[in-house]
């Protein structure tokens, strides 16, 4: 590919994020165009208490999963015993905090890795595998959560949309696919390596990819436990088929580029949603599960974030101030030594 189509593609790419957020906001707007604001705040505010306390409690569990990808991947690269169990973990949390919200893992929750990963003596090229296997671990527990989803989401719900229940089909067969692929290539490549320019891939073992997609897996169901703690006081729906809805809707806003997959998660979960369910109410849930989910991370780990860095500055100045108060006491010490 030459660099004028790569720009090309970067733009298109880009500018792709830009139509579905314009098409999610108007299927949004549809959706919802019977209920007013006050609709909708009312139904948040009528999210009981303790299902705020267990969706907090799960979106915490969630983040410590998260974390854990970094864990598995500096132990990929061989650096699993050089970072402090805290350091992994903030740089997880933060990490995904901000791509969550931003969008574009790669550069966003990459670029928080890269600042603190060198800090922590990881080299650039490690940084990138680690960014690299995190996207690898999240994607394989999307597609087992899809996979299994398909079978437990009631097929009836998307009959009166061709393009959903086409769609639902071929993410069926894609995710399949690409699932049995990647443990087919542990399997018939192991001990191999796959070099993409400067860079050399170790074909991960068969014991990984399963601790992959296990631990992938078990990010999504906490993250959906977020929104189904929020959801259940308005819609009764099977945890099995509504866990099978949270995934579809999810990785269809995961590709289709917006920040957050915001408009277009909450359109497709709204679309597959019976008729008989109050949206205002299904619209007040999913908004506490964005902030919940979202918002509060990022505010709480990027907290924690700012303290390191005024910590790391202070003792940076510490540092300075010995070893300046070091460098004023060597002519005395000259002196003397002349002296004597």
């Amino acid at each position: 590919m030459s660099f004028n189509a790569k720009k090309t593609f970067k733009k298109l790419l880009g500018y792709s994020g830009i139509v579905f957020f314009c098409l999610a906001a108007g299927m949004l707007w549809w959706q919802l165009r019977n209920y007013s604001f006050g609709d909708i705040a009312r139904a948040l505010l009528d999210i009981p208490f303790i299902n705020l306390v267990l969706a907090s409690f799960a979106c915490l569990a969630g983040y410590i999963a998260l974390a854990l990808y970094d864990y598995l991947a500096l132990n990929y690269v061989g650096a699993g015993g050089k970072v402090s169990w805290w350091k992994w973990m903030l740089a997880g949390m933060l990490g995904f905090a901000i791509s969550n919200n931003a969008g574009h893992a790669v550069i966003s929750g990459g670029a928080i890795r890269y600042r603190l990963y060198t800090r922590w003596r990881i080299r650039g090229g490690d940084i990138v595998k680690i960014v690299t296997i995190n996207g690898f671990t999240y994607f394989l527990g999307a597609t087992a959560i899809a996979v299994v989803g398909y079978f437990l989401i009631p097929h009836d719900i998307f009959a009166e949309s061709v393009g959903a229940s086409v769609g639902l089909n071929t993410l069926f067969i894609f995710c399949l696919a690409a699932l049995l692929a990647y443990f087919a290539i542990t399997v018939f490549f192991r001990n191999k390596s796959v070099k993409i320019g400067q860079l050399k891939f170790d074909v991960p073992s068969t014991k990984m990819a399963f601790l992959q997609t296990l631990l992938g897996m078990a990010d999504s169901v906490l993250a959906g436990l977020v929104l189904y703690f929020c959801l259940t006081p308005f819609v009764r729906i099977p945890f099995g088929t509504f866990i099978g809805l949270f995934v579809v809707a999810q990785t269809t806003g995961v590709f289709s580029q917006v920040p957050g997959g915001i408009g277009v998660f909450e359109s497709v979960f709204l679309l597959a949603l019976p008729d008989g369910a109050d949206k205002a109410s299904v619209f007040g849930a999913l908004l506490a599960y964005r902030i919940i989910y979202y918002v509060l991370p990022l505010i709480g780990v990027g907290g924690l974030f700012f303290i390191y860095e005024r910590w790391l500055r202070a003792r940076m100045r510490r540092w300075i101030d010995e070893a300046k108060q070091k460098i004023q006491k060597i002519p005395h010490i000259v002196g003397n030594k002349a002296h004597d």
